[in-house]
């Protein structure tokens, strides 16, 4: 399901543990991170398909988590076309994403990467806040700047951490990732 300038509608997930670090998910057979996301179905609404997404992805049910914040517009991004299949050029453009900030109130060990049959990730962990901003694949690095800093004020009271730190690129992960 395309828009009429061929996005797709999606929804981002940002999910926070209570030291305000994020979860970063590594895509299978692939060195690459990324923040959970998903299409939205024909008839969902943007909350009923990140709550659909974050049991998909994260075998996480709604009892874990509260919804803390989300984008108020659709933020877009470009796929590269030797990202986009040859029958989808020149019709797909790329995904139009409504992003929702969560705080697990579960526990670690509820997160379950493999509750369903097509996991999304092999493998995750906690990072600090902004390290996504270094790992994830350049054109997704805009969308993922502007939605931390628009979420920054929901999760942090000091100054110091509403922004990237100048040297965001050496940012280094807080913890091993899990399988």
């Amino acid at each position: 399901m395309l828009d009429r300038e061929g996005y797709r509608p999606n929804v981002g997930i940002i999910l926070a543990n209570p030291l305000k670090q994020v979860y970063w998910g590594k895509r299978p057979r692939q060195h690459s991170w990324q923040f959970p996301q998903g299409g939205i179905n024909r008839g969902e609404t943007p909350k009923e398909a990140m709550l659909r997404e974050l049991w998909e992805e994260l075998g996480l049910t709604p009892d874990k988590v509260k919804i803390i914040n989300s984008t108020k517009d659709w933020i877009r991004y470009d796929v590269p076309e030797r990202w986009v299949r040859r029958d989808l050029r020149g019709i797909y453009r790329g995904q139009k994403q409504i992003w929702f900030l969560l705080e697990l109130t579960g526990k670690n060990i509820d997160i379950d990467i493999n509750a369903t049959n097509h996991p999304e990730f092999e493998a995750w962990r906690w990072n600090n806040y902004w390290v996504p901003l270094r790992d994830v694949i350049e054109f997704k690095r805009d969308v993922y700047k502007k939605v931390l800093l628009e979420f920054a004020p929901s999760l942090f009271t000091s100054h110091r951490d509403l922004t990237p730190p100048e040297n965001w690129g050496k940012v280094e992960s807080t913890s091993r990732f899990r399988r």
